[in-house]
């Protein structure tokens, strides 16, 4: 039987061991999911440049990894729409938590950390009813669920937290069911939208002008003081309909928009957006584009890549990924390959801290 003097040995015992971070992983500044040559999945911690920190084995492919902000775990999404996730340790390489939805719920493939990464939040949704919600797992209860609140509206795609542990969520506005695959179940009926929430409720819903209401919001990225969210436009193709805005709070949300012929071009689709400095940029993996902005919504540049989407910050740059290996720096008009590696990056590249 434990004693009480040897249980508060143990809690001695743990506080003084030392806790492992990121740099036991070999300090990786990026997270990145791909699938390899021979068509396994993997999850690889990238350096600054794009090189290969480590490697871990997923069992399928993923979507979007969530990295806690002092420890070297990761979160790795399936696929959405996904029932389960798995928390990486990657100093080993091993799945220490596998996390299973909820009964009647699925994930939509985000998650971000609060309180210091002791609260991870999953975007998911009530299958029965649509409605978006936002899950809490508790780190140190294992990952434990802990509750859930609305997220204010349909189809909870990224999550984003920002100072304070206010977060930022992408309301995509599409229902979907994981018995229907990847179908999209109410097109006619979207309303999208950016909400804001703290674990205790939504504090703010901003939308768009109804004749938007089938630009579907989906990633988000910040500075701190401006959203910046990237959209993909679920009506007729192709059509030059805005696929991003920039917001602040309280204030009306920016759209912006590059000349007629490069908006039709990126085909309705923006992957990924990122946001660095005074520069926010969004890519077409169908169009073969990056387009960046300035945080006063005028364009800055348009860059021409086959199958690019991942992007990520890079001190005043911009990093990106692509479906045919590459990764390449992006700086105000100019995109620079770095290097090639033998596999399709998939839609996401995530900045660690």
């Amino acid at each position: 039987m434990t004693t009480r003097r040897g249980f508060l040995a143990s809690l001695l015992a743990a506080s003084t061991m030392p806790r492992l971070s990121w740099a036991d992983a070999g300090n990786p500044a990026y997270l990145a999911a791909a699938r390899e040559g021979d068509g396994a999945y993997a999850l690889f911690g990238l350096s600054e440049t794009g090189a290969d920190v480590f490697r871990i084995p997923l069992p399928g492919r993923g979507h979007a990894a969530t990295a806690h902000p002092t420890a070297p775990e990761a979160v790795a999404f399936a696929r959405r729409p996904g029932t389960f996730a798995l928390v990486i340790d990657c100093v080993t390489g091993h799945v220490a938590h596998r996390l299973e939805s909820p009964s009647g719920r699925h994930f939509y493939g985000h998650g971000a950390f609060v309180s210091g990464g002791e609260i991870l939040c999953t975007t998911e949704n009530d299958i029965d009813s649509g409605e978006g919600r936002i899950g809490f797992w508790s780190r140190r209860e294992g990952y434990a669920r802990i509750g859930e609140i609305a997220s204010g509206g349909i189809g909870p795609h990224e999550i984003l937290a920002l100072p304070g542990d206010v977060l930022a969520v992408a309301n995509g506005g599409i229902r979907t069911h994981p018995s229907r695959g990847r179908d999209k179940l109410n097109i006619p009926e979207m309303r999208p939208n950016l909400a804001y929430a703290r674990v205790t409720g939504v504090e703010e819903v901003v939308e768009l002008d109804p004749d938007l209401h089938l630009a579907s919001i989906r990633h988000l990225a910040s500075d701190g003081t401006t959203v910046g969210f990237a959209m993909q436009w679920q009506g007729d193709l192709p059509d030059p309909a805005p696929l991003l805005g920039l917001h602040r709070r309280g204030s009306a949300p920016v759209l912006c928009s590059a000349d007629l012929a490069e908006q039709m071009a990126m085909d309705g689709y923006a992957g990924s957006i990122a946001m660095t400095g005074d520069l926010v940029g969004i890519t077409s993996p169908r169009g073969g584009r990056v387009h960046l902005f300035g945080l006063d919504g005028a364009l800055r540049a348009a860059l021409r890549r086959a199958d690019v989407c991942g992007l990520a910050s890079r001190g005043g740059a911009l990093l990106a990924t692509d479906g045919l290996g590459g990764v390449l720096s992006l700086a105000s008009d100019r995109m620079e390959p770095l290097r090639v590696a033998p596999r399709a990056w998939d839609n996401h590249l995530v900045r660690i801290g």
